[in-house]
């Protein structure tokens, strides 16, 4: 039951009067954070161009996705310990420094300390969100609420990347920030009130806890696993170099015994079941993800496209990945469940093709425009295909009282490989600038990788288990066991 809810709860809906402003609020916050994501992807090659930052292109996106990690863990606690309302002032005020500190940088390193301040924020504001439904909607609103969320993301998916390319193209990448603050502003007016009272309902009920709220083992792994990548990410960039050489394996050496820590028993071994699709699913969305901002990158400095026009090919693979995921859901209540493990391995063979597409369409010298979109379209209807689905199929093997460490797992896996893939793109970019073999080469070398990124997943498709409706799965297996 949600903190405080009215007793005729079950007769009303997320918009009426009890529960309004905090769904607007809380939607309003999901669409900002979206909407800057998006953004960026479009607007990062004017950006880094401006900033002479081409070499440090995938710190962008990787910055912000590794804090991203940290904040989601850290927030997590303190929402537990210091409450909501004061965790979602906290969480509000460093995504809005992240901004700030963007918008007015100077050079490609204090852009990278915004996004790593925007990155943690966003993790932690959505944290709180999410906390938010649980304290104060009931379990009959709480489906309704998490389908809002969902819309909350269609518009900027829209209507964010051309905006912020027509901004971008006739005024400042700058100003792709700030307009990002008048709606913060907005969204901290709707839920200011709603927060506080919840945290004033988890005081009552003893939720919240006063004091210091020391950091878990969880969230000191993910500080050292960001850093360890980190190292990784630099050292590459900069692999013609002993230094960098040594960078590259201090970041190895530290980042491989964290994730056999934070990742369940098997992962690395691709064992069956749990383990098997959280590789697959990783993969996937490396590729999906990288593809993405790196099209961007090649349509704007190698084709010479406008960047609204780059932002409606984004605009374009996002339409198909909710055609592809409403289409899913259809199939999947049709054929109840059995065509899972086959829609995920369609996905990623849709995906392959997409990928392929966009490599001829890079080298093909008359422009291969056509292709882009082509290849955006496809690829985000295989994702959108396969991505819902492991998610289900993932959930199917948590151990009862575990579907929410099972979901931190792929929210985990998803933030962790998008960043650890544009950054490891990123440094090959680098290198190819140091080598002085060409944008374009540099570029060429990164779709590359994503394909043989989406042919792993493939393979480790392969070894994706399912679980029957009337099946159970063993309690204490091995395999499903996922680390404290």
């Amino acid at each position: 039951m949600g903190v405080g809810e009215p007793k005729n709860s079950k007769q009303i809906g997320i918009f009426d009067t009890p529960y309004r402003a905090l769904t607007i609020g809380i939607m309003l916050v999901l669409t900002t954070v979206a909407f800057e994501g998006l953004a960026i992807t479009t607007i990062a090659p004017k950006l880094a161009q401006s900033l002479q930052g081409i070499p440090l292109y995938g710190w962008i996106f990787s910055a912000f996705l590794l804090s991203q990690l940290v904040g989601t863990l850290f927030m997590g606690q303190q929402v537990d310990k210091r409450g909501v309302f004061t965790s979602m002032l906290v969480s509000f005020g460093i995504f809005v420094l992240g901004i700030v500190v963007a918008a007015v940088s100077f050079d490609m390193h204090m852009l990278i300390a915004g996004r790593i301040l925007q990155g943690f924020g966003a993790g932690a504001l959505i944290t709180c969100v999410y906390a938010s439904v649980t304290l104060r909607y009931p379990d009959a609103l709480r489906t309704q609420i998490l389908a809002a969320f969902s819309m909350a993301f269609v518009l900027p998916s829209l209507i964010g990347p051309y905006v912020a390319g027509l901004i971008a193209s006739y005024s400042s990448w700058r100003l792709v920030f700030w307009i990002v603050l008048p709606l913060l502003v907005l969204a901290l007016s709707l839920t200011f009130r709603s927060f506080r009272d919840l945290q004033l309902r988890q005081a009552l009920i003893g939720q919240a806890k006063t004091g210091s709220a020391p950091a878990g083992p969880k969230v000191i792994r993910a500080v050292l696993l960001a850093v360890g990548t980190g190292l990784l990410l630099t050292g590459l960039g900069m692999i013609t170099d002993w230094k960098g050489i040594v960078l590259t394996l201090g970041g190895l050496f530290v980042m491989i015994p964290l994730l056999r820590k934070l990742l369940p028993t098997g992962t690395f071994s691709v064992k069956k079941g749990l383990p098997a699709t959280l590789v697959s699913r990783g993969l996937y969305v490396a590729c999906y993800f990288a593809t993405e901002s790196f099209v961007i990158l090649a349509l704007t400095e190698v084709k010479g496209v406008s960047a609204e026009f780059a932002g409606l090919l984004v605009a374009a693979g996002s339409l198909s990945w909710s055609a592809a995921a409403w289409l899913q859901a259809k199939l999947d209540a049709r054929d109840r469940g059995r065509g899972r493990k086959r829609r995920v391995m369609l996905g990623i063979g849709i995906m392959i093709t997409g990928t392929v597409l966009v490599i001829l369409g890079h080298i093909l010298s008359g422009g291969g425009i056509m292709l882009f979109l082509l290849s955006q379209l496809i690829t985000g209807f295989g994702v959108g295909l396969a991505n819902p689905t492991t998610g289900t199929i993932a959930l199917q093997h948590a151990e009862p009282g575990n579907e929410g460490e099972v979901s931190a797992t792929l929210q985990f896996v998803d933030s962790f490989c998008m960043g650890v893939s544009i950054g490891v793109s990123g440094a090959l970019i680098a290198l190819a600038q140091t080598l002085q073999w060409g944008l374009s080469a540099g570029v060429l070398i990164v779709l590359t990788l994503q394909l043989v990124f989406v042919l792993l997943s493939f393979l480790a498709s392969l070894r994706i288990t399912e679980l029957g409706h009337q099946e159970h799965h063993p309690m204490g297996h091995e395999q499903n066991k996922l680390p404290m």
